[in-house]
């Protein structure tokens, strides 16, 4: 879907992921000039997904601004490694360690391409365009089916070798915790997920209204009529992303905490216990200043992200408004 015209260079962004497949033309400004979208074929091995991926290039290279490309970015679900071109999502069962920035490579003429998570190019869009502009240390968090997350320190962002670095969701903030999917125990996300904070609250009695179905949108609803089951579903998760959160600002000193996705949508059932369980989790003076602030991009932050990534690791002198170093 063709926007509105280039009036210079763009990069062409990929954001992948487990149930949709989008992809952008993105200007020096983060504005999208070219849409295209795709679901993520279920259960589809990797040449099918790839085959998807191809579709949604298709259409951006068919668009009259596709001359003006200088870059490809691909921000997409984890893990990924960046070093290698490859990508081994988890919600992505068809791709296990699959070359694909060889694979988009080939499909654009040989254009640079950059790799990074999903959780990194939202943090890079965020940087650049929303909730954390003018932090120089930020972490920046995905909270939906998963939590990921990246980090901007010194004023740029840190992808680190792989392209996962900042991934939140993995830390252990419960050590001998319900085991997590990844293979530890006690991980933020499975405390904090969407499909999480529903287990929990069904487990302990709590029902969605009769035929909806039970979801952390479900559980936020309930606690905001005053469910105790559903406030304490979002207070234990509130309480993992603080203990994320207060552990990332003591190794690094982050000033600022985005948080974004769909659980994120929960407003002050979600942010108020954060808060609260931040300031007795962070409480060593170069830790305890941390600002948590929702995201301010919505479903555009992984493009947006992706673009911003990938001109930030090639140094695009035209995309000066995401200002690296600054």
């Amino acid at each position: 879907m063709h926007l509105h015209g280039a009036t210079g260079p763009l990069v062409a962004a990929l954001d992948i992921g487990g149930t949709k497949i989008a992809g952008a033309l993105v200007d020096a400004e983060g504005r999208l000039t070219a849409r295209s979208l795709r679901p993520t074929p279920a259960g589809g091995d990797g040449e099918t997904v790839l085959h998807a991926v191809a579709e949604v290039l298709g259409e951006l290279r068919a668009d009259p601004d596709w001359p003006a490309v200088v870059a490809v970015g691909i921000g997409s679900a984890g893990p990924v490694d960046a070093a290698h071109g490859t990508v081994s999502p988890v919600n992505v069962p068809g791709w296990r360690e699959f070359p694909l920035v060889a694979r988009v490579s080939e499909a654009v003429g040989g254009l640079p391409v950059v790799l990074t998570g999903d959780g990194v190019a939202m943090t890079a869009a965020e940087h650049w365009q929303g909730a954390a502009r003018g932090y120089d240390n930020a972490l920046c968090m995905v909270v939906s089916t998963g939590v990921g997350g990246g980090l901007v320190l010194g004023g740029a962002l840190l992808p680190g070798p792989t392209g996962n670095a900042g991934h939140i969701g993995h830390i252990s903030v419960d050590l001998d915790g319900d085991p997590c999917p990844c293979g530890s125990r006690g991980c933020v996300e499975r405390i904090a997920s969407g499909p999480n904070i529903a287990r929990r609250a069904l487990d302990r009695g709590w029902l969605p209204p009769a035929g909806t179905e039970p979801t952390a949108a479900a559980v936020a609803a309930a606690a905001r009529s005053g469910h105790p089951v559903a406030l304490a579903s979002f207070d234990r998760a509130a309480q993992a992303l603080a203990a994320g959160i207060a552990a990332t600002a003591t190794l690094v000193e982050i000033h600022v905490a985005v948080i974004g996705g769909g659980v994120a949508g929960a407003g002050p059932i979600l942010f108020a216990p954060l808060r609260d369980h931040l300031a007795r989790y962070a409480t060593l003076s170069f830790a305890s200043s941390v600002d948590v602030l929702p995201a301010k991009l919505g479903t555009d932050a992984g493009l947006v992200g992706a673009a911003a990534a990938a001109a930030q690791a090639l140094k695009l002198p035209e995309f000066t408004a995401y200002a690296p170093t600054a």
